[in-house]
């Protein structure tokens, strides 16, 4: 499958375990290279999906000027939104325990965008999934920070871990893109290419 990819050297711009894994399921052969120091910030005027889409573009546009023909690099950022208000990665333990309690028994979106990047072309698209928590009690939420440690997860959680298995009472979208990385619709996009 995607035959049309074996031009490239594939490079996944993400030491995420998630987004590594989720990668290798489309069985796409791929080496993983970061940048270090690449800001995750993006302007205050930016809404829901447009600010995970404009963060993996400039994680992208870091690469630019390193980049070889034959590379396509992928680019992801997620966030977490409820209410208005972007939730990305906790500070603290502290800040961990406030994201999951204002989850608590709320429907939020999860929002990735992605950005697939040629020396000649770029291609972007953002993926949104709606994940509705069951009330968590403070136990819950202390056993999972403290057991789970989710300090590198957007909203604090991973669906894939015990918090997903006992809070998450429904979903309406891709889990993969909770999981970081909307695979179903990368493959989609990496057909086109």
């Amino acid at each position: 499958m995607l035959e049309n990819l074996e031009k490239y050297k594939i490079i996944l711009a993400s030491n995420s375990p998630r987004r590594k894994e989720l990668l290798s399921g489309l069985g796409i052969k791929y080496e993983v290279k970061t940048l270090p120091g690449i800001e995750e910030t993006y302007p205050d005027t930016l809404k829901a999906e447009e600010i995970p889409l404009y963060i993996a573009c400039e994680k992208a546009a870091a690469y630019r000027n390193t980049m070889h023909p034959d590379e396509l690099i992928i680019t992801a950022d997620t966030i977490v939104w409820l209410d208005g208000v972007v939730m990305g990665k906790p500070h603290n333990e502290d800040d961990a325990r406030q994201m999951l309690w204002k989850l608590s028994g709320k429907t939020h979106q999860v929002i990735t965008g992605v950005c697939l990047t040629t020396v000649g072309a770029q291609r972007s698209f953002s993926a949104v999934t709606e994940v509705t928590f069951a009330e968590l009690s403070d136990e819950e939420i202390d056993y999972y920070i403290r057991v789970y440690k989710p300090m590198d997860k957007a909203g604090s959680y991973g669906i894939q871990e015990w918090i997903g298995f006992i809070g998450v009472r429904g979903i309406s979208g891709s889990y993969f893109n909770v999981m970081g990385l909307p695979v179903q619709r990368l493959y989609t996009e990496l057909k086109k290419l």
